[in-house]
């Protein structure tokens, strides 16, 4: 595996979530396979889990690596060619990342979608010119369109958690927010979902708030959320702004929370984080039994690390 920027690129996603679960048990097992080798992580947007998850991970392979907050701390970066810089961009992509690329031997890239243009967030300009112009492997630590390392977590969990022959029952059911919020966590994690193949998935949200339909092909689809949830065995809720307008929240639809009173006895629930409270999911679902949000960000590292070793691997 070159690169990882989304489903697509892992050539068997059972053999990886495998992988994961064997540095869980042993996570030094491999301590010196980064030996001699850094990884840059470079966040244009805030992070906690990916950005600790990803230095735990890069350390047990004996990895160094090098966090450069680039959002924050960096030089304001132009992306088109053939325009004079006589504005407030100060460096050109090409030479900011092609400097990135004399230093890296990995490159992980955090950025988020503008949501103002439909068409340049899907063209994943960001994540496209570092790859272009730094010559090295790419690891997507999130991206305009999609997030794998959370979805490979996430299908990591539900491994963990289903022992049973039979395939789990998977609900991804939006959720409300103050904000509009990117489509990424949803779009990753309906394409992992349906990659994998190992699950029954159905996808609820309330009308306008579709996901492109190239992430979530070979999911159910319904804008009823009982039904979604009828038989669940595992619910993932999160929020995400609409498509068409594009990146707006709609009015309405405070109802679609989850609470308590709507899971199944047995129904575990999952939430990317951050999560706020008693608006995307209740607190009385959090603190309870059903909750596995705090395992899902535990196993960010392993998810991490599997990926790592077989970036490495490959150099």
């Amino acid at each position: 595996m070159t690169h990882f920027r989304s489903a697509h690129d892992v050539p068997n996603i059972p053999d990886l979530i495998d992988e994961a679960l064997a540095f869980k048990t042993d996570p030094r097992r491999e301590v010196r396979l980064g030996e001699g080798k850094t990884l840059g992580l470079v966040f244009l947007n805030p992070s906690t889990r990916t950005r600790l998850s990803s230095q735990i991970a890069a350390q047990n392979l004996g990895l160094n690596s090098v966090v450069f907050n680039a959002g924050s701390e960096g030089w304001a970066l132009e992306f088109a060619d053939g325009v004079p810089m006589n504005g407030t961009t100060v460096e050109h992509i090409r030479e900011a990342a092609a400097v990135l690329g004399q230093y890296f031997d990995i490159i992980g890239l955090r950025s988020f979608p503008s949501l103002k243009s439909r068409e340049e967030d899907e063209s994943e300009m960001v994540m496209n010119a570092y790859l272009k112009y730094s010559g090295k492997p790419m690891l997507s630590l999130e991206s305009a369109t999609l997030h794998p390392l959370q979805s490979l977590a996430d299908l990591i969990t539900i491994r963990e958690r289903w022992l049973e022959k039979r395939k789990p029952r998977i609900a991804l059911t939006w959720a409300p927010h103050m904000k509009p919020l990117p489509h990424c966590v949803a779009n990753s994690f309906a394409q992992w979902v349906n990659a994998w193949g190992g699950a029954d998935f159905t996808i609820a949200h309330p009308e306008g708030y579709d996901l492109d339909a190239q992430y979530t092909h070979g999911a159910h689809i319904t804008h009823n959320q009982e039904e979604a949830l009828e038989g669940a065995d595992f619910v993932y809720v999160k929020n995400w702004s609409s498509l068409e307008p594009y990146g707006t929240v709609l009015p309405g639809n405070l109802d679609w929370m989850l609470t308590p009173e709507k899971l199944g006895v047995n129904t575990r629930v999952m939430h990317c984080l951050p999560v706020r409270r008693d608006l995307e999911l209740s607190a009385a679902v959090l603190d309870s039994a059903h909750s596995i949000v705090v395992q899902q960000a535990g196993n960010r590292v392993w998810a991490a690390q599997a990926v790592l070793a077989q970036m490495l691997k490959n150099l």
